[in-house]
């Protein structure tokens, strides 16, 4: 009876092993899905975004030519005057006085002008009949051209005495805007003080200065030398407003430095803009970015598939030979837009990979598609994306 038991025990144990061994295995999951983005040759611009100040094209300050008392002040502060507009008067008594003065010089001059040419005259005759000497011609004749002498000199001071006078009356010396007035009617000014009346800067058009490192000039300087780099004649340039708005109208390079500072090593650039608007004023803090040239022949890489590793290096994930991720590692230039120029390390042809780098390690397989098929992370997590050109 025990015996029997036992043999059906068996039984049983050896159909459930039987029944275990028929089930089926679960299958290998597929290969996590990644965007890639396929590296091509491309043109790219050469931008540069520099910090800079407003700078007016004309800028003329009001000064006193004269000393006396400002009797009256003939503008509104801050108005837009014009070249040649009256701004300032200056009590003109003590001038008018003295123009007086020389006027009344000036006729007593010509007055005996004639005098003294007559009598020279007669006396050029008498010597003639030796009715005179010699010496008392030339006499006479030396008065009559002192005589002439002093009438020029008084017609100088004459005008010497106009131009004072003139200068009791300050007019504008260029077209725009006025600012405040230092000095208040009934106040003292002087010739060559320090402080002007008045500043007045033109700002239909304005200047940007920015300054660029002598290194990054340099550097364009090689690349255009050893090819692959066209020079944009004439460099546009895009302002970066201190509210982080653009402004709307595109300002052109005119000129640059021909020394380097030596306590900064940069260089001075001036840019022009039209400012119709007056939206631009004279001092203020922008960043412009310059476009000095156009790289021909450039990897572009999405700012996304660019990260840095845990030592700080560039790096890059690309789907290989059997769709394996690869790591690469890279130098870029400087970015354009939501891209970098990839001088090292990527070549036509390689797939990047920019979406889906969530938990990827060298040697997986993975499955690429477009960067909008993918639904897996959109963002690295283990590394920092890049933030600045690394090499």
């Amino acid at each position: 009876m025990q015996k029997g038991i036992v043999v059906g025990l068996l039984a049983c144990v050896s159909i459930a092993a039987l029944g275990g061994c028929g089930e089926k295995q679960q299958p290998a999951p597929p290969p996590p899905a990644v965007g890639v983005v396929t590296m091509k040759v491309e043109s790219a611009p050469l931008m540069n975004e520099l910090p800079g100040r407003i700078v007016a094209v004309e800028t003329a300050e009001v000064r006193p030519q004269i000393n006396g008392v400002i009797r009256r002040r003939l503008f509104a502060e801050g108005a837009y005057v014009k070249a040649g507009q009256l701004l300032y008067e200056i009590e003109d008594a003590p001038y008018r006085a003295a123009l007086g003065q020389a006027q009344g010089a000036l006729a007593r001059a010509q007055a005996s002008i004639r005098a003294t040419a007559l009598q020279a005259q007669r006396y050029k005759d008498l010597v003639g009949i030796n009715a005179v000497s010699r010496q008392e011609a030339d006499n006479a004749a030396a008065s009559a051209q002192q005589a002439r002498a002093d009438v020029a000199a008084q017609r100088a001071s004459v005008q010497a005495a106009q131009v004072n006078q003139n200068f009791t009356r300050i007019r504008a010396p260029i077209s725009g805007r006025i600012g405040r007035s230092l000095f208040t009617p009934g106040a003292l000014v002087q010739a060559g003080q320090a402080d002007a009346l008045a500043t007045i800067q033109r700002t239909d058009m304005v200047c940007v200065d920015v300054t660029q490192s002598a290194a990054q000039i340099i550097d364009l300087k090689q690349a255009m030398k050893a090819g692959g780099v066209s020079i944009d004649q004439g460099a546009r340039v895009q302002l970066l407003l201190p509210n982080g708005s653009v402004y709307p109208i595109e300002g052109r390079l005119q000129f640059s430095e021909v020394t380097v500072d030596p306590s900064s090593g940069a260089v001075t650039l001036r840019a022009t803009f039209s400012n119709p608007d007056g939206l631009l004023l004279p001092g203020m803090y922008v960043r412009a970015r310059l476009i000095e040239g156009r790289r021909t022949r450039a990897i572009l890489a999405p700012q996304q598939g660019i990260t840095r590793d845990p030592r700080g290096r560039a790096t890059a994930m690309v789907v290989g030979a059997d769709n394996k991720v690869e790591v690469r590692e890279v130098e870029t230039d400087r970015p354009v837009g939501d891209k970098w120029i990839v001088t090292k390390g990527l070549k036509t042809g390689d797939r990047l990979i920019v979406e889906g780098l969530v938990n990827l390690r060298p040697g997986t397989v993975v499955q690429p598609g477009r960067p909008q098929q993918v639904t897996a992370g959109k963002a690295p997590t283990a590394q920092t994306p890049v933030h600045g050109g690394a090499k």
